[in-house]
């Protein structure tokens, strides 16, 4: 790779990780996620180029940390082509290869897989503002053979309300008993009160996460719930709600 191009896309990827958005892209990836099944050798990602200018796209896997470099990261999974030009209204498909590496066979393993687009340079304005576009998705391997169902584990996640350490207020505690990761696009905690939105993210399987109620600072809260909506295997929302299964503390 020429080096100018490297310096370019590695720091403008770092600069731009948690900003650039597929809504904001001309690249854009078919799909808000991959599941890449354990019994499949390989899984394709299909780009398009939605813009009506040519880009320069480099394409690479972290396994969670959105500021390392593609070139120091070590994953279990090979990615081609790595780097290409997309023109416009063309598209383009990722080819994802387990390269057999083992991973845990009794739950998911997450990744992410990254997409820079580096938009070509523009000659008739000197003031033009430029910026490459970085999406962020996630890439599930879920091994053969586990137990339930993916839609199911939303469902199954144990809900408890507790304080956080410090006297930060309190939070919501999710345990997810699962093999699957679960992810939330919204997180809140209803009652006759009213309702403390949490925020969204995921739970990884056989873990707890903690999710902050920023506005709440006492437990006086009549039945409360959680409500949710998780985000299945292709991107759609399942709402729901489950009871506090343990009592508030007070």
């Amino acid at each position: 790779m020429n080096s100018g191009i490297r310096t370019l896309m590695m720091s403008t990827s770092v600069a731009l990780a948690m900003f650039a958005s597929q809504a904001d892209a001309s690249v854009v990836i078919a799909g808000t996620r991959v599941i890449f099944p354990g019994q499949d050798k390989e899984v394709t990602v299909q780009l398009d180029n939605a813009g009506q200018l040519p880009a320069l796209v480099q394409a690479w896997l972290d396994d969670g940390d959105a500021a390392a470099s593609p070139e120091t990261i070590n994953v279990p999974f090979t990615l081609t082509p790595a780097m290409f030009r997309l023109d416009p209204g063309n598209g383009q498909a990722l080819r994802l290869l387990h390269t057999g590496a083992a991973l845990p066979k009794d739950r998911e393993s997450l990744y992410w897989l990254n997409v820079l687009e580096v938009p070509p340079k523009v000659n008739d304005d000197a003031n033009r503002l430029q910026l490459a576009m970085r999406t962020r998705i996630k890439v599930m391997y879920r091994p053969t053979g586990l137990p339930g169902k993916a839609a199911d584990a939303p469902a199954a996640v144990r809900w408890e309300l507790q304080m956080q350490e410090g006297g930060k207020g309190y939070a919501l505690k999710a345990s997810n008993p699962t093999p699957y990761y679960v992810n939330y696009g919204s997180i809140s905690l209803g009652s006759t009160e009213g309702t403390v939105s949490a925020g969204a993210g995921h739970v990884a399987p056989g873990s707890s996460k903690l999710f902050p109620l920023e506005a709440v600072k006492t437990a006086g809260f009549t039945r409360p719930e959680v409500q949710y909506s998780a985000i299945n295997d292709w991107g759609g929302a399942m709402q729901g709600t489950q009871q506090i299964t343990a009592p508030a503390p007070r």
